[in-house]
């Protein structure tokens, strides 16, 4: 490998949130590009499906996708009720943004760990990579420094919330956010400076969910002449009856896993020279 070889991950977010999802992400990772994804472990079938995946596919990368605002909490409602509706839910994501100065998050921090804490027992090692379940752990500078901290204990990377040409820190911030906000949370990165791709891509979602997208997202990455290390987040999916109730976001995960299986990718790669890794081949 040279200094200017592009290496990148295509991480699936959202594995274990029903087994369609979970089996479309398998399936594009062993017929296409996927080669990470992250797992809701709050999710019923979500330990399953991390056994299913070890056993078919064990280069995939298997991280946490730290969960606040679907489904319920793993730990007892009463530990934890600055996080959960009056029923024992979570709060759905416009409903968390709304409570968004009430939330404890040292309890978000107790929660997370026991999420993480099942997904060890589940696989028997730590998670290759943290990020989170509409990005929530991106919020507020207290809940990205307990981010920071699991990721540190664990000796893990995160999902860098910087990227210029894709996504930017502030594309995950409650509208009306200060600057001071902004800063404060720039300070935390360089302070903990996590192992992390030096861009993230959000890029390819909803309508821009397209070939003739991810095909140009590509392009990019090779003539970038600064950065050599990227992720490229997705959602690919086998739409089922679950994923239809409790997600709008459920026809185009269809359309992203056909994409992500395109044949012209493999060819678009290798004449761009950039590798496919996930997660733990990542050095500082």
């Amino acid at each position: 490998m040279t200094y200017m070889d592009k290496l990148l991950i295509v991480n699936a977010d959202d594995y274990g949130l029903t087994p369609g999802v979970s089996a479309g992400i398998r399936q594009v990772h062993l017929s296409g590009i996927v080669t990470s994804t992250t797992a809701m472990m709050n999710r019923p079938k979500s330990v399953e499906a991390l056994k299913i995946a070890q056993q078919d596919c064990p280069l995939l990368g298997l991280g946490v996708h730290l969960v606040l605002t679907s489904g319920n909490p793993i730990l007892p409602a009463q530990r934890i009720p600055s996080l959960v509706k009056p029923g024992g839910s979570f709060f759905s994501y416009p409903e968390f943004l709304t409570h968004l100065d009430k939330v404890n998050p040292d309890e978000a921090m107790a929660e997370w760990r026991s999420q993480v804490e099942l997904f060890i027992a589940s696989t028997g090692h730590t998670p290759d990579h943290l990020d989170s379940h509409h990005h929530a752990s991106y919020f507020t500078p207290a809940l990205f420094e307990r981010m920071l901290t699991l990721a540190q204990e664990l000796n893990c990377p995160i999902r860098n919330p910087f990227g210029e040409g894709g996504s930017s820190f502030e594309d995950y911030l409650p509208s009306g956010t200060t600057q001071q906000i902004t800063t404060d949370m720039t300070d935390l990165f360089n302070r903990y400076h996590p192992l992390s791709t030096q861009i993230f891509l959000s890029t390819f979602y909803d309508k821009n969910a397209t070939l003739e997208n991810l095909k140009s997202i590509l392009t990019t990455i090779a003539d970038d002449p600064h950065h050599h290390t990227f992720e490229l987040m997705c959602h690919p999916a086998i739409i089922d009856e679950d994923l239809q109730q409790i997600s709008s976001y459920y026809h185009q995960r269809a359309v992203e896993r056909i994409i992500l299986e395109s044949s012209d990718l493999g060819t678009l790669l290798r004449l761009h020279k950039i590798r496919l890794i996930n997660f733990s081949s990542l050095t500082h």
